[in-house]
């Protein structure tokens, strides 16, 4: 299976300023920027589209591991902070932190600890993302 998105620039890269579409036409010409990848400007940013997948990519693992071990949960709420530093490298994302707040029906903390610990892990995000460091904070709420 594929799934596709497009990227269009215009201009050098501190002034210039583009647009990403997804196949799917959830994104249809998101306005990005050097402003907006690097400063406070008006629109998205790669980092901010990868910690949109990171955090539904785990929610859906973490959802299959409770419900694989009878605890289907009521609610998971998932966000991922992706850090952005400069390397020697140049800009490289280093880490990512993904924060979870869960109800789930009669499950025990060391349970769902071992069973969100499993989901970071095999995440097909988290996999493919696997030079950066990720953390995970995971609670029942």
């Amino acid at each position: 299976m594929d799934r596709t998105a497009s990227a269009i620039w215009h201009g050098d890269l501190k002034t210039g300023k583009g647009t990403i579409s997804t196949q799917s036409t959830t994104l249809k010409d998101a306005q990005y920027s050097f402003k907006s990848r690097f400063e406070e400007g008006v629109g998205t940013n790669p980092e901010e589209l990868i910690a949109a997948a990171h955090a539904g990519c785990f929610t859906m693992a973490l959802s299959a591991q409770l419900t694989g071990d009878n605890h289907p949960p009521n609610t998971l709420e998932t966000t991922a902070a992706v850090t952005l530093e400069t390397t020697d490298a140049g800009p490289t994302v280093t880490k990512i932190h993904l924060i979870t707040r869960a109800q789930v029906p009669s499950i025990g903390v060391d349970k769902f600890n071992e069973l969100a610990k499993k989901a970071k892990e095999g995440c097909p995000i988290s996999r493919l993302l696997a030079a950066a460091e990720i953390t995970l904070d995971a609670r029942l709420v």
